[in-house]
């Protein structure tokens, strides 16, 4: 079971059908199996692209609410050397931030040379909720595609390599697991107010996702849409992205110190 990057665009339907299993999904047991594998290739890889200290990989995460993106980060990246590692999860801007460029904040939490960097939710923010929520007029939030497109292609000519993947789950089992949280005592914390009220904008953000997915999923820095409704699936998937494209990357340990002989020497 493989899924392609959404060509340059597209523009798909984001139906509840498309957030089930794809045709030839593993059964539950094999698709623990595979992203047990995965994640140990994940680990070598990111090992040798830290030692190797010359580039970097940014994975973006989105998705509604209840998607799956915190279980994303611990299930494919929670093996990872944290030392190597870098998960920023972007809230509703401060002060501070609301006085720069939209992508002010977002550039101080890019991953440094050799670091794996993970974006929960992102800079897409600001063409989704900005959109959905009408906080700024089309005027300004509409250019920003043209501008995302831009910063990441700087990105990429610099050394840093972006996976973004859209977890797309269905209304019927997003309200399923909003109805768990408020079933299981330990889940009490993830529920909020907030959540309704952005399910009451279902139809809004499904439009502002699709627009954003054909405007910004480029040969550089594609998109990947990833069927969330099964949460094993979900992993599978990202992580077999993940895996693959760290290999293509082929990061290098580094070679012999020059001194190597006499090193050898002085520690016999």
């Amino acid at each position: 079971m493989r899924l392609d990057p959404l060509p340059p665009g597209t523009q798909i339907p984001l139906t509840d059908d498309a957030a089930g299993p794809p045709a030839g999904a593993p059964s539950k047991d094999d698709a623990l199996k595979q992203v047990d594998e995965l994640t140990k290739r994940i680990d070598r890889l990111q090992e040798a692209l830290y030692a190797e200290g010359k580039r970097a990989l940014l994975v973006v995460l989105q998705g509604r609410d209840t998607a799956g993106k915190d279980g994303a980060i611990r299930k494919v990246f929670g093996p990872l050397n944290p030392q190597g590692l870098i998960v920023t999860s972007f809230k509703a801007p401060t002060t501070v931030e609301l006085a720069h460029d939209y992508l002010w904040r977002v550039h101080q939490a890019l991953p440094p040379n050799g670091a794996v960097g993970i974006f929960n939710r992102s800079h897409y923010e600001d063409v989704l909720v900005v959109r959905v929520h009408e906080l700024v007029p089309e005027s300004v939030w509409r250019p920003r595609y043209e501008q995302i497109n831009l910063f990441e292609r700087i990105l990429t000519e610099n050394g840093v390599t972006i996976l973004k993947f859209l977890l797309h789950i269905s209304r019927k089992e997003q309200l399923e697991r909003l109805r768990a949280r408020l079933d299981d005592p330990a889940k009490y914390w993830k529920f909020s107010e907030g959540d309704l009220v952005e399910r009451d904008k279902w139809d809004a953000y499904t439009a502002a996702y699709e627009e954003a997915l054909a405007r910004t999923s480029t040969p550089a820095a594609p998109w990947w849409v990833i069927p969330a409704d099964k949460k094993y699936l979900r992993d599978l998937l990202v992580a077999q992205v993940v895996a693959e494209t760290l290999e293509r990357m082929d990061p290098k340990y580094p070679g012999p110190p020059k001194e190597l002989e006499d090193l050898r020497r002085r520690l016999a």
